[in-house]
C-alpha cells in the first residue's frame, strides 16, 4: 500500500447494522468499511470484499460480538447548564424553574466555568452515543463552546443566546453583567450580534462545528426577534433554534396577550419555515400541526425534561399527530437541571413508550420509530442529513458499537427492540465521530476526565453559592411576564 493511501478500517462480520437508511434495512453478519471520515462500504462481507478486498497495512477487525448504530443526534441540549445537575427542586414548573433558579445560575457562569461545562457536557454526550449536538446557545462568547466542543471531537451547533425582553421587575439573582450581555435593546442590535457570531464560528474545526442564530424565544423576544432570527438564518444559510410552546402556562400567557397560543402568532407574521428547529413544542393545538407540516418547520422533543417540569407532553402533547402530518421530530435531552442528564438513549426509551401508555394504544410510537427520531430525522431537523444520521456509503463515520457481550444484550433476537428496551450507554463499546473512536475503552479520548470532574464539582458549587440558590426563599412559582 502507498504511503500516500488512506488506511481502511474493516469492521467485519457485525452481529447487526441498524443502517436508519430509507428502506430501514437491518442488516446482519455484515461489514462496514470507513476511510478517513467516510463509509466507504456497507454490505455482506463477500460482496463488499469483492469490490474491495483489504491490503496489507489496513485495518480488519472483528465485529462479531458488535453491533452499530448511527451516532445519537441531540436536537435540543444546553452545554452550558452541566454544572447545574441536580441543583434546583424538582417541584418547579417551567416558568419559574427558568426565571428564579436557572437564570440566576447563568448569570454566575463565568467564561472558565462555561468552558468546563461544554467539556463535561461533551464527554457525557460521547459516553451516551451522541455524536451531534444542536446547542441553545452559549451563556458568554459562543467561541467557548465551540473550542470546548471541538476539543473533545464532538459535532454540533451552537450560537449565542440572547434575548430583547427584560421583564419589568428583575428577579433576585439576575446580575447586572448577565442583564446586559443577555438582553439587547432592541431585536436589530441583537441580530446584528448574532449574525457576528455566525460568520465567526460556522465552520469551526474543519466544518465539524456550526454556528446558527439561536435566541431564547418565548416571553423574553420580542415578535421581531423571533421572526427576525429566522429571516436572518435564511439570509446566512444557517438555521435558527429557540424555545416555543414549551409548557400550557406559557401557552396561557400568549392567549392572555395576543389573542392566540405561541405557534399562530409566530406562523401569522411568517415565522415560520424549514431552517427552524422549535423547542418542545408541548402546547400546539391540532390546527397548528398542520401550519407545523405545511412551512416544513422541525421539532426538538425532550421526554426528560417535559416529565421533570411538569410540561404536559403526555397529557396535551401532539407529537405522535406530528410525526403523522410530516413534521420532522428529533429527540433532545435539554439541560442536565431541566432533565437530569445528558442521555439521548433515555429519551428513545421514553418516546418509544410514552404515547402507548398515555393514550392506551400500543401501536403509537415503538422502537423503530424513536430510533429513527434520534438519528435519521434529528439530522434532517439540523439540515445535516446528506451526511450524518444514517450508515450508508458516502456518509460521515458518526456512529455507535454497542458490546453485545454485555448483559443487557444477552440473549436478544430484534436488536433494535434489544436497543431500545433493554440497553443502556452501560454498554456502548465505542463512539466514533469523523471516522474517530473519541470514546473506547472507557474513556473520552481527548480529555482528562478525571482531573475535569474534580474541577466541575468545585465549579458548580461555587456558581450555586454565589447565585444564592440554596436560599429557602427562591421562589418556586413565577408572575413574570403575566
Amino acid at each position: 500500500m502507498s504511503s500516500t493511501e488512506p488506511i481502511r478500517t474493516y469492521f467485519e462480520g457485525l452481529d447487526f447494522v441498524a443502517t436508519v437508511d430509507a428502506a430501514d434495512r437491518l442488516l446482519r453478519a455484515a461489514t462496514v468499511v470507513v476511510v478517513a471520515d467516510r463509509i466507504v462500504a456497507v454490505g455482506d462481507r463477500a460482496q463488499v470484499r469483492a469490490t474491495l478486498p483489504p491490503r496489507p497495512g489496513d485495518v480488519v477487525r472483528d465485529g462479531s460480538r458488535l453491533g452499530m448504530v448511527p451516532g445519537f443526534i441531540d436536537t435540543h441540549v444546553h452545554l452550558s447548564e452541566t454544572l447545574s445537575r441536580a441543583a434546583f427542586p424538582d417541584n418547579l414548573n417551567t416558568r419559574a424553574w427558568v426565571f428564579h433558579w436557572a437564570k440566576p445560575f447563568y448569570a454566575h457562569v463565568s467564561d472558565a466555568d462555561e468552558s468546563v461545562s461544554v467539556s463535561l457536557g461533551a464527554a457525557e454526550l460521547l459516553r451516551s452515543g451522541t455524536t451531534c449536538f444542536l446547542d441553545m446557545g452559549a451563556q458568554n462568547d459562543p467561541g467557548i463552546t465551540a473550542r470546548a466542543a471541538a476539543a473533545t471531537g464532538i459535532r454540533g451547533i451552537t450560537g449565542r443566546h440572547a434575548a430583547d425582553r427584560k421583564p419589568d421587575q428583575i428577579p433576585a439573582g439576575w446580575s447586572p453583567e448577565m442583564i446586559d450581555h443577555h438582553f439587547f435593546p432592541d431585536a436589530r442590535t441583537a441580530l446584528d450580534v448574532l449574525g457576528q457570531a455566525v460568520r465567526d464560528w460556522n465552520g469551526y474545526a474543519e466544518g465539524r462545528i456550526r454556528c446558527w442564530v439561536n435566541i431564547e424565544g418565548k416571553e423574553p423576544c420580542s415578535l421581531e426577534l423571533h421572526v427576525g432570527a429566522r429571516q436572518l438564518a435564511e439570509e446566512l444559510g444557517v438555521g435558527t433554534t429557540y424555545h416555543l410552546a414549551s409548557s400550557r402556562q406559557e401557552a396561557e400567557v400568549s392567549q392572555r396577550h395576543h389573542g392566540m397560543w405561541p405557534i399562530s402568532r409566530i406562523h401569522q407574521h411568517g415565522g415560520l419555515g424549514a431552517n427552524l428547529v422549535l423547542a418542545h413544542a408541548v402546547a400546539v393545538r391540532d390546527h397548528e400541526v398542520g401550519l407545523l407540516a405545511r412551512t416544513g418547520t422541525s421539532v426538538a422533543f425532550c421526554p426528560s425534561s417535559s416529565i421533570k417540569l411538569a410540561k404536559g407532553a403526555a397529557a396535551i402533547g401532539k407529537y405522535p399527530e406530528m410525526l403523522d402530518a410530516g413534521v420532522t421530530v428529533g429527540l433532545g435531552t435539554d439541560g442536565v437541571a431541566a432533565a437530569g442528564n445528558l442521555n439521548l438513549m433515555r429519551q428513545i426509551h421514553l418516546m418509544a413508550g410514552l404515547f402507548k401508555d398515555a393514550r392506551v394504544d400500543e401501536n403509537l410510537g415503538g422502537a423503530r420509530r424513536a430510533l429513527r427520531m434520534a438519528t435519521i430525522d434529528g439530522a434532517r431537523a439540523l439540515g445535516w442529513d446528506d451526511e450524518i444520521g444514517s450508515i450508508e456509503a458516502g456518509k460521515k463515520a458518526d456512529f455507535v458499537l454497542f458490546a453485545l457481550d454485555h448483559h443487557e444484550w444477552v440473549p436478544f433476537h430484534d436488536p433494535v427492540q434489544a436497543l431500545v428496551w433493554s440497553s443502556s450507554p452501560a454498554s456502548i463499546a465505542e463512539t466514533w465521530v469523523d471516522g474517530r473512536a473519541v470514546f473506547a475503552t472507557g474513556r473520552v479520548a481527548a480529555i482528562d476526565e478525571v482531573a475535569l470532574r474534580a474541577e466541575a464539582r468545585e465549579r458548580a458549587a461555587t456558581i450555586v453559592s454565589r447565585a444564592g440558590l440554596r436560599a429557602a426563599d427562591v421562589p418556586v412559582t413565577t408572575s413574570l411576564y403575566d
